[in-house]
């Protein structure tokens, strides 16, 4: 490559190793991410877009009482001046600043479509009209009182404050959202009154604990409602260490019907939930048969919140339907919390309550203290200017000869009376109108006003005591203004334990009859109803039927393999329908080698035995697994392997060998056992176990021969005690030497 190409003329390059390069440009991009988008600084609750929105529309005067503005102009003032991304996206983040069922405490006032609970979006910007409301203006108050820092806009025409002054405590009372490069920040809504009412605490006992806060602010306060269900430990914890989760349901009451009938009403949905999709996904369970308890669903929403849920049947239990959905829809979510903030120095670093709030009085108090200096000082220029007008007052005449005489009356003034540039250029400036004798007397007021004002400041710059009582004064107000009326109530209510109500998992599916197929190869599936034995079924070319078990949509199906290992099946997870199904070590980890020899339901005992003659009793529900992997039941040597398992309804036991020898003993001679080799049922010179059966001997033993049952009543030459060899099977016996 020509060295003209690598770099400009007259221009130096340096060598870098590749990962050094990308590491330091990635590097910076994620500090740009995490403190320039997507944590709130601790101090005032904002990102810089929603910042930089509210700094745009205080200038454009959008404030409570003025008209509003379209948004597409205040959206491209915010991108021009200050935030130079899409319009989208700031579009989005204004929407949101001024949705009442998104923000507990909207900042933005909007006219027009803003979106609804539903999901559906807003208007374009070009059709909606906004303006800030008086939360916003409390966060903006001061702003122009040099209480906070500003900075150079990206292009370095404007500036743009760096943290808003934050008389109100929006971090904690509208919460924060955003995911950053290897961090996120997740910060539920607050009531502002019981903010106020913790902040209020911490001020006055400084040392307070974090279980001493929340007898303030008990918990979360969604703007949407519902009922949050954590106890006092959880929460304590999870304030403490600024991390957790809190489990918010909706809000439902039982309304009674004419006839004894009843129906559910849910009037608030969890928080950040959309109508639209819960109602749908509900919806959806119902079409499916996965809420067998709930008949129907309507949404009866206006203003408020109303979706009815019709019970199956009036005898259903309210709270054990409820407790269904609950598990099963989004009618019950999980909130997470992870205070991941900015710090005054604009670190990011996960806060507890307590530091939460004390950085919060801090931010306060710095305000505080910048104000009243700014204060102070303009008081003191005015006090300099009052000074030169009664000067003035006291020598008129004077004063009004060098006007009209002199030819600079200004050095002349300053030089005759000792007055500032200041006071000078006032009294040059003056209007004739503001010497008449009524006005020394205001300026006289006005001079006394002052200067008990600035004593004032003094004061309270030099006393921490009564700075920390003005913000005290500051937050009450706060709470005050707040905490009344809708906006300050309460809505989500705390119940510290989730009401006990017991549901059998059972509910949660439909309980119909089914018949459970599985194929010579091993494919599995279901059909609706009970089929007969002898019903035509259609398989894969070459493939056959292996097992056919009658079940329902409730049963948890056993498989038990060649290995001894029994595996689960829950009914409803297996394919239904006319197809050929699905493979059966897609549901099961079944190694290849290992094939099914029954497929049976969890009832009662079922009789275990092994291709060399041991076999034991185990209780059914001890062949249930909880993992795919299955659970090993008999423990076989090398080169043995399970050859029976069947359900053992009887009082003897049939044992019939590969060598045609047939022996019945009775079943208590078997043990009954967990997991294990088992005991010998019989004995062999050579081959292994055929197969074996648990019957009732007064009903005799049955076989099938051809296309009927054979059985014989009179078993007397083949009883004998476990382990004997037995003797040479009856006449007609199947040549295969089973049973059935």
């Amino acid at each position: 490559m020509p060295d003209d190409l690598l770099a400009p003329a007259g221009e130096a390059t340096a060598e870098t190793p590749l990962a050094s390069a990308l590491s330091e440009r990635y590097l910076a991009y994620a500090l740009s991410t995490i403190t320039a988008r997507s944590l709130p600084d601790v101090r005032d609750g904002l990102k810089p877009v929603h910042r930089r929105l509210l700094w745009a529309m205080r200038q454009l005067g959008l404030d409570p009482a003025a008209g509003f503005k379209k948004c597409a102009r205040i959206v491209g003032d915010v991108m021009g001046k200050f935030h130079p991304h899409g319009d989208a996206a700031i579009y989005e983040a204004m929407v949101r600043l001024a949705q009442d069922f998104a923000a507990r405490y909207p900042l933005v006032e909007g006219q027009g479509n803003f979106g609804n609970i539903d999901g559906d979006n807003a208007a374009a910007m070009r059709y909606t009209e906004a303006r800030l409301t008086e939360v916003a203006q409390a966060m903006l108050a001061g702003i122009e009182e040099d209480a906070v820092d500003f900075r150079p806009t990206y292009d370095g025409e404007e500036r743009e404050p760096v943290v808003l002054p934050a008389a109100f405590p929006n971090l904690l009372a509208n919460g924060a959202s955003g995911i950053a490069v290897g961090m996120a920040t997740s910060i539920p809504p607050h009531n502002a009154a019981e903010v106020c009412a913790a902040a209020l605490a911490l001020i006055r006992h400084p040392g307070a604990s974090t279980e001493e806060l929340l007898a303030h602010m008990p918990g979360p306060d969604f703007p949407t409602g519902g009922v949050l269900l954590e106890d006092a430990a959880s929460l304590a914890e999870a304030y403490a260490t600024g991390r957790g989760t809190f489990r918010l349901r909706a809000a439902w009451e039982v309304e009674r019907l004419k006839g004894g009938g009843w129906q559910a009403v849910v009037t608030a949905i969890p928080y950040q939930v959309q109508k639209a999709r819960l109602i749908e996904q509900i919806a959806g369970l119902l079409e499916a048969k996965k809420l067998p308890l709930l008949g129907d669903i309507r949404d009866e929403s206006t203003e408020t919140v109303r979706i009815v849920l019709e019970p199956r049947s009036r005898n259903i239990e309210p709270a054990v339907m409820m407790e269904t959905l609950f598990r099963a829809t989004a009618l019950e979510v999980r909130i997470p919390l992870n205070m991941n903030v900015l710090d005054a120095s604009r670190t990011p670093r996960v806060m507890g309550l307590r530091e939460v709030l004390r950085a919060w009085l801090d931010h306060r108090h710095e305000v505080l203290l910048r104000r009243s200096r700014h204060r102070l000082a303009a008081i003191a220029r005015r006090l300099e200017i009052l000074d030169g007008y009664l000067i003035v007052y006291l020598h008129l005449d004077e004063v009004i000869r060098i006007i009209r005489e002199e030819d600079e009356p200004k050095p002349r003034l300053m030089e005759r009376f000792a007055l500032t540039d200041t006071q000078a250029e006032a009294v040059l400036n003056m209007r004739l109108r503001a010497l008449r004798r009524l006005e020394e007397a205001e300026i006289r007021r006005e001079h006394a006003k002052l200067t008990r004002e600035g004593k004032g400041l003094e004061a309270l710059l030099a006393s921490e005591a009564r700075r920390w009582a003005a913000i005290a004064r500051e937050v009450e107000e706060t709470a005050k203004r707040f905490g009344q009326g809708a906006l300050g109530a309460r809505r989500t209510r705390i119940e510290h334990a989730a009401p006990s109500v017991a549901v059998d998992e059972a509910a949660l599916v439909e309980r119909e009859p089914i018949t459970i197929i599985l194929s010579e190869k091993g494919w599995i599936r279901a059909q609706k109803g009970h089929l007969p034995p002898d019903a035509e079924l259609r398989f894969k070319e070459g493939d056959g039927l292996a097992f056919l078990l009658h079940a329902e949509t409730t049963d948890r199906i056993i498989v038990f393999g060649q290995s001894g290992r029994a595996f689960t099946l829950k009914a409803d997870a297996i394919p239904r329908g006319r197809g050929d199904g699905q493979p059966l070590r897609l549901m099961v980890e079944m190694a290849q080698e290992d094939q099914p020899i029954a497929l049976l339901r969890p009832e009662g005992r079922v009789l275990l035995a092994a291709s060399d003659g041991k076999g034991f009793l185990v209780e059914a529900e001890e062949l249930l697994a909880e993992k795919r992997t299955g659970k090993q039941i008999m423990n076989l040597d090398a080169g043995v392997r399970a050859v029976v398992c069947r359900p053992a309804a009887g009082d003897a036991v049939a044992v019939v060998g590969e060598n045609r020898r047939l022996l019945v003993f009775p079943l208590e001679q078997v043990p009954l056992m967990a997991r294990g080799r088992g005991v010998q049922l019989q004995s062999y010179r050579e081959g292994g176990l055929a197969d074996a059966k648990v019957f009732t001997l007064a009903e005799g033993l049955s076989w099938r021969q051809g296309g009927r049952i054979r059985s014989e009543t009179d078993l007397t030459p083949w009883r004998g005690r476990r382990g004997g060899a037995g003797r040479p099977v009856p006449h007609g016996f199947p040549r295969d030497g089973r049973f059935d």
